[in-house]
């Protein structure tokens, strides 16, 4: 049996993991405006490859982001995604269950940023049940175009968005029982596939 051959000195396995360096402008800028809260620090910044991320508290949220939108020193004009994520059974300690990601643009800078906020439900989520520890404010009146990601958001998740201009499904049926991108919806499904109606040659 041959042996595999030793990884270059410059290769990434040979090389230990670079920690991230966390110096986006934006970090310091943001602490600036919104000074921490007596000894606890208000905000914290993460970066994954080469992407950084600013944590904010969901009663910080729509604050931040208007900042962030209006400084000159910012000046993120574009929302181009809202996402939803659930970090159910994830290995690491997170600040909270659910998490929702707002991936910002500047077209001036061709500068991408995220800020991410999380939530923990306060009821069980194995249903639709509306609760009241899953709601952040919309920033349908920042940016217009949140309108749909917000609803989807709404729809995978459960998470609901004050001032919402029309937050409804927008994937699945009103009547949908669940929201199939939490963790604990069982990937086969509930039985909604079951209960469809067969539709042959003959009656379609």
């Amino acid at each position: 049996m041959s042996t595999p051959p030793a990884p270059s000195p410059n290769s990434t396995a040979a090389s230990p993991k670079a920690p991230p360096h966390l110096d986006h402008p934006v970090f310091a800028i943001v602490r600036e405006r919104f000074p921490a809260k007596g000894t606890e620090a208000r905000f914290r910044g993460t970066e994954f490859r080469g992407q950084s991320t600013l944590i904010v508290d969901p009663s910080d949220l729509h604050e931040v982001l208007h900042f962030l939108r209006d400084d000159p020193r910012t000046r993120y004009n574009f929302l181009s995604d809202v996402l939803g994520i659930d970090y159910l059974n994830y290995p690491a300690k997170t600040p909270g269950r659910f998490a929702v990601v707002y991936n910002l643009v500047s077209f001036d800078r061709d500068d991408r940023f995220f800020v991410k906020t999380f939530l923990s439900p306060s009821i069980p989520t194995n249903g639709i049940a509306e609760d009241p520890a899953l709601y952040l404010d919309s920033v349908c009146d920042l940016w217009p175009g949140a309108e749909w990601p917000e609803r989807e958001v709404f729809d995978m998740f459960g998470v609901r968005f004050r001032n919402h201009p029309d937050l409804r499904r927008i994937l699945m049926w009103e009547e949908y029982p669940a929201h199939p991108l939490r963790k604990d919806y069982p990937l086969r499904g509930a039985g909604e596939r079951e209960m469809y109606r067969v539709v042959d040659r003959t009656s379609a």
